[in-house]
């Protein structure tokens, strides 16, 4: 039975668990400050100054078999240390959208597809050592699509997906990280006197499984907690070697404007391998070593403003 509401509409399987219709979007933006002072502090430290500006965007469609939904996420950081210059502490450009069809209402299967893309905005360095960049706009960008299965009795919290058939394209579109083989991609070829023969591959392309975990729930007022478990292998080169994505982030709600989030973020990728600057015997020497667990955290506070809830007002007023 359809009914119709003021702003959405609903299709109601139960009547204690209505399934919203149509179109739902949200569009934040946030700023989180940090700072620390030091004045004759005899304990020591040192005076720093931190912020994070966020942007986030959401549009969700939903019918009775079939929905779409799509994320733009922007987040980009920057720390200020005494006597020391700027450094980036965070930087993501991600979009992320999937639709899924469901045959059976009873059986809560969607046949589904997702895409994915997200790269950085400026450039990355291994501090102090500002002369190289390590990464850069575009390099490393990294675009999934596939084909698969999707699970959830109700999939917006919870929901489990695999697809047998998924393409990952690795883009370096930065000469010189290209030709160091930077992300995977091959590296340039020279010859005995240091010219290049060929220039390094700026994509990469592999076919594999994707394996994504989602869950999202608000577990007490006002305190979300939100999970994104990615795993990859590759068919063609090193099947078995399993790339690891995990976000949890726990947000939670002070007041309609400001917002504390705690955050993990783990990643392992076969490809990225580590450089190791050694100085054995005063011969400093950039050592090559294989793939590691990366692992970030975040914790802030900081103003997050709903721009759907000022348009709506200023529509109202």
């Amino acid at each position: 039975m359809l009914f119709a509401q003021p702003d959405s509409l609903y299709f109601q399987k139960k009547k204690d668990q209505p399934i919203e219709l149509g179109w739902r979007t949200k569009k934040e933006i946030g700023l989180t400050l940090n700072q620390v002072s030091f004045t004759n502090w005899n304990s020591g430290g040192t005076n720093s100054i931190s912020g994070i500006v966020t942007g986030k965007a959401i549009a969700k469609y939903k019918q009775e078999k079939w929905f779409w939904n799509s994320n733009f996420n922007v987040r980009y950081g920057l720390n200020k240390q005494e006597a020391e210059d700027i450094r980036k502490t965070e930087d993501v450009f991600e979009v992320i959208s999937n639709a899924g069809l469901e045959l059976d209402p009873k059986s809560n299967w969607f046949y589904s597809a997702k895409f994915s893309f997200n790269t950085q905005l400026a450039n990355g360095y291994n501090y102090p050592n500002r002369d190289e960049p390590i990464s850069r706009f575009l390099a490393p960008g990294y675009m999934f699509f596939g084909l698969g299965m999707e699970y959830g009795r109700h999939i917006e919290r919870l929901s489990f997906y695999a697809s047998p058939f998924t393409l990952k394209t690795t883009f370096v579109l930065d000469k010189d990280l290209a030709d160091k083989g930077s992300f995977g991609v091959d590296p340039a070829i020279y010859d005995l006197d240091g010219n290049i023969l060929r220039d390094g591959k700026r994509v990469r392309q592999e076919l594999g499984i994707l394996l994504t975990n989602q869950y999202e729930e608000e577990v007490f007022e006002n305190i979300k907690i939100t999970s994104l478990l990615r795993l990859y292998t590759d068919y063609i080169n090193s099947f078995g070697n399993i790339d690891v994505e995990w976000e949890l982030n726990l947000d939670m709600k002070v007041n309609r404007y400001v917002k504390a989030t705690l955050g993990s973020h783990i990643r392992y990728d076969d490809d990225i391998k580590v450089e190791v600057e050694t100085n054995e015997m005063t011969n400093e020497e950039i050592v090559i070593e294989g793939p590691k667990l990366q692992w970030k955290q975040i914790l802030g506070v900081g103003v997050v403003v709903d721009l759907d809830n000022i348009i709506k007002s200023n529509g109202s007023s």
